[in-house]
């Protein structure tokens, strides 16, 4: 076959079987992911049937891994890192280093040799972000203070992850290298790590000195040429050049460079444009980087290892999942955030393929280490929907007995600004769940007419700072029974919930219901179909923050159209008040494309 041929065919089976597979997975609510993990597996010599070009899928792949570092850099947020850093940084390092022990120690039971134990131990050891994103996303819970350290705890993986990739050949090149033992043998690999490190220094120091200044004008100058395309060509240009030239003039790995020359461009105001041009690229090439990683997968260690398969999905749910949710109870984060936090970061994804990728071509991990990998991945994503379930069955059982979270989260009652609660809480007084940017501006609108509230929120700096402030705050988490009752829902006249958690919500609205069942509740939401739920709720009121936000454009967009402000008004009301097509009753009219219309 020609090379032209191969290449066609070896991408349309791969792109085609993906799409399939994808979307069997989206529709049974699973990471697409799982879907092109199984549809390499259809395509690779471990099954029967069309068999696509193994080596040439792994050379596209290879430009897959670029991009997706490329994303990576260029999504990467030193600020969002650092809001979290108290608990974000050592927790992920933490856990990844317990998790590398596991996995190490698993693989010398087997008797693996040193090199692959490492990279074994290694692979189980990172979640996958593209899953984690996705769960938080499904959730709403981006934006709340769980998706924050959530997103700050993937940074640090990924993070390590990189530093990983570069010193890992350097390191494992020295150990099986050094047939002296004792001091030689350390010497040489402290020699080797640490010309690794000047290489390294070298090339950021000189990414940070002309990079970051010739990289934002060259892509100024291509985009007041005004044509996409160059603009499109020169960011891929920037990442896979960057990632070539880094290999090749200081021998470091393509990854590297490449997330190096997104972290560049991520500084310059043409960061969002360089991304939304590039992802498309980059989604396309990831998809064969995730087909190709299935090629390699043999199932008949399903059959021939069942144990290893198992100990290896119990190293990643105990090394990733119990050991994330304790070390976030020891920061002092409470029980049942933590053990979301431990639940998304039960499985492993892409960074795993890649070291698994690494080891194999180093010579170190074995064809069947791979497999062990894969299968793990597999198995841990498919399972994560059963994880959650799991732990919210085991928060809502610690609620019961707010003793025993007390005693597991080593902390004592929450206190005030004023010592005796009881006579610092008025009568008639709201109650504000969540003190983040929503729930300053409300806070705020009390102040000013002087009415009285309690606010409660997750972060001990919040809390501090808004006792700093004269605010009355209550640290910890308002789904425990013993928090809320601290606020003294049974005297509020108003509960306001301003955190972006819809399972938080409920769960808080219970309770406050239970205490008094005339408070009147105004809740925060993200969909149409949380509102209704919330309406069905009795509450006072549920608004969902994005049409909140459309109800503002389109008064301002009238007034700025000739609308008088009486009208303005008027038409707004009318909006609010259901003179309005509900989001999904639009959507479930829209046709797909080529549809005839009804």
């Amino acid at each position: 076959m020609h090379p032209e041929t191969a290449l066609l065919v070896t991408l349309a089976g791969a792109f085609g079987v993906a799409f399939v597979f994808g979307l069997i997975a989206a529709k049974l609510r699973m990471p697409p992911l799982v879907g092109y993990l199984l549809a390499g597996m259809t395509l690779g010599p471990h099954s029967p049937g069309f068999v696509a070009d193994v080596e040439l899928a792994g050379q596209l792949a290879d430009i897959g891994v670029i991009l997706l570092m490329f994303g990576v850099g260029l999504h990467f947020s030193p600020g969002d890192l650092m809001k979290v850093r108290r608990i974000a940084l050592p927790g992920a390092l933490l856990q990844m280093l317990v998790a590398l022990a596991l996995g190490t120690s698993l693989a010398r039971s087997w008797g693996w040799a040193a090199g692959g134990a490492i990279v074994f131990g290694l692979s189980l050891s990172v979640a996958s972000t593209v899953v984690v994103l996705r769960v938080l996303e499904d959730r709403n819970l981006l934006d709340s203070v769980d998706g924050r350290i959530a997103v700050g705890w993937l940074v640090v993986e990924d993070l390590f992850v990189v530093i990983a990739l570069v010193l890992l050949p350097a390191v494992l090149e020295a150990v099986g290298g050094s047939a002296s033992g004792g001091a030689s043998h350390g010497i040489a690999l402290a020699q080797v790590v640490a010309m690794t490190v000047i290489k390294v220094a070298a090339f950021i120091l000189l990414m940070a000195a002309v990079g970051r200044r010739a990289v934002p004008w060259l892509l100024m100058h291509v985009a007041r040429t005004g044509s996409r395309e160059l603009f499109t060509l020169a960011v891929l240009a920037v990442a896979v050049g960057v990632a070539v030239g880094a290999a090749a003039l200081f021998g470091v790995s393509f990854a590297l460079g490449a997330f190096v020359a997104g972290v560049v461009i991520s500084e310059s105001d043409l960061s969002y444009r360089a991304g939304a041009d590039a992802l498309p690229m980059q989604d396309a090439f990831a998809v064969i980087f995730f087909v190709s990683a299935g090629m390699l997968f043999d199932p008949q260690v399903l059959l021939q290892q069942p144990l290893k398969v198992a100990a290896t999905v119990g190293v990643i749910l105990l090394g990733n999942t119990v050991v994330s949710t304790i070390l976030m109870v020891l920061l002092r984060h409470p029980l049942g955030a933590s053990l979301r936090l431990g639940a998304s970061l039960g499985q492993i994804g892409e960074f795993s393929f890649m070291l698994a990728a690494l080891g194999v071509n180093l010579g170190v991990l074995s064809d069947e280490g791979r497999s062990l990998i894969l299968v793990g991945a597999l198995c841990t994503i498919v399972l994560n929907p059963g994880l959650f379930w799991v732990v919210g069955k085991i928060d809502s059982w610690l609620s019961r007995f707010p003793m025993l979270l007390d005693r597991l989260e080593r902390q004592r009652a929450p206190r005030l600004v004023t010592t005796d609660l009881w006579m610092a809480t008025p009568a008639n007084h709201a109650i504000l769940i969540g003190y983040g940017r929503v729930g300053r501006t409300i806070g705020e609108a009390f102040q000013r007419i002087g009415e009285p509230f309690i606010a409660i929120d997750q972060d001990r700096r919040v809390v501090d700072a808004m006792r700093t402030l004269g605010v009355t705050a209550v640290y910890g988490d308002a789904t425990r029974p013993g928090i809320l009752e601290h606020a003294r829902p049974e005297f509020a006249r108003l509960l306001v919930i301003a955190s972006p958690d819809p399972y938080h919500a409920r769960h808080i609205i219970e309770l406050a219901r239970a205490k008094n069942a005339d408070i009147d509740i105004i809740v925060r939401t993200h969909a149409d179909t949380e509102q209704e739920f919330f309406e069905q709720l009795g509450v006072s009121k549920a608004l969902m923050g994005e049409r909140e936000l459309a109800f503002g454009m389109a008064y301002h967009s009238l007034r700025s159209v000739g609308c008088d402000d009486d009208r303005a008004d008027d038409v707004i009301q009318q909006l609010r008040g259901g003179g309005r097509m509900h989001t999904r009753e639009f959507t479930s009219m829209m046709l797909p494309t080529g549809a005839p219309p009804r």
